[in-house]
């Protein structure tokens, strides 16, 4: 699959602070100049979506690797270093949607992703949004005592039940035991600098969240608590209702995202993949 940059591309924004949607990419003809125009507009507004693709795997594959190398996941590389990349979306009556929680993907992990891209393979009718909360902006919006507060924090992540649970349920408990033995947690500067444009960023991770060190138990609870209402503000969030044969893009190191269960107990099927990131980000 290819790219072409040309005078045609555009973005238009949707959300206040993220998310817009791009048209004149050909998937048919690549050339560089389109991987980096298309990085400039995902370091701009953070998510992007492309109406009505029908990416098959071997198109969202080469659309990744436009930008790093696809990311294989833990328990998937634990069974075979050259496994599959994609994770594999399907909510029935019987298979209830959970990833309805704010979250970045596996900040419990060293070599956190920085791109996810997720295709729309089967919609249901009504419902199944997903929603992305901008950190550059909710670091914005806090005080100058508060930033100044949480920029002296460091927040201990751990894989948690929300991914522990399914995990156990799909693959059985010796899968969910072996994440919850080999990755028992990262320290991660509640403040942190993007590499790529040097912004200062909120970074909340939903139940990845245990706990923040040097303080007791009921304190951190308390203000951690505290940041995962705070991003319930509207006014971060981008909220897309996918069609059939949308394709989104976005920035992992700047976003949280939550798949909306608003459209259970209908079908829905989404296939993801993502881009190995840049390490641990760096603190203040």
């Amino acid at each position: 699959m290819t790219l072409t940059a040309t005078p045609s591309i555009t973005a238009t924004r949707l959300g206040a602070n993220i998310g817009a949607v791009v048209e004149g990419v050909d998937f048919d003809d690549f050339t560089p100049e389109a991987t980096e125009q298309l990085n400039r507009l995902i370091l701009q507004h953070g998510v992007l979506i492309f109406e009505g693709v029908h990416a098959t795997e071997e198109q969202q594959e080469a659309f990744a690797r436009c930008f790093g190398t696809p990311y294989v996941y833990p328990l998937t590389r634990h069974a075979n270093p050259e496994g599959d990349i994609w994770t594999e979306f399907i909510d029935t009556a019987d298979s209830p949607p959970d990833a309805d929680v704010w979250h970045t993907d596996l900040t419990w992990v060293p070599d956190q992703p920085k791109f996810g891209i997720l295709s729309a393979i089967d919609v249901p009718a009504t419902g199944g949004n997903t929603m992305w909360a901008d950190l550059y902006m909710a670091y914005d919006r806090l005080s100058p005592v508060m930033q100044k507060f949480c920029e002296s924090l460091t927040v201990v992540h751990q894989i948690g039940s929300n991914i522990l649970d399914p995990v156990a349920r799909n693959a059985g408990p010796a899968a969910a035991a072996f994440l919850r033995d080999n990755y028992p947690g990262i320290r991660h500067p509640l403040v942190r600098t993007h590499p790529e444009t040097g912004r200062k960023v909120l970074l909340l991770a939903g139940g990845f969240m245990k706990h923040i060190e040097g303080m007791n138990q009921d304190e951190s609870d308390w203000l951690i608590n505290w940041l995962r209402n705070y991003i319930n503000d509207p006014n971060f969030h981008f909220n897309w209702c996918w069609k059939q044969g949308d394709l989104g893009i976005w920035d992992e190191r700047r976003t949280n995202h939550r798949g909306l269960s608003s459209h259970y107990p209908q079908y829905r099927c989404m296939r993801r993949c993502t881009v190995t990131g840049d390490g641990q980000f760096s603190g203040i």
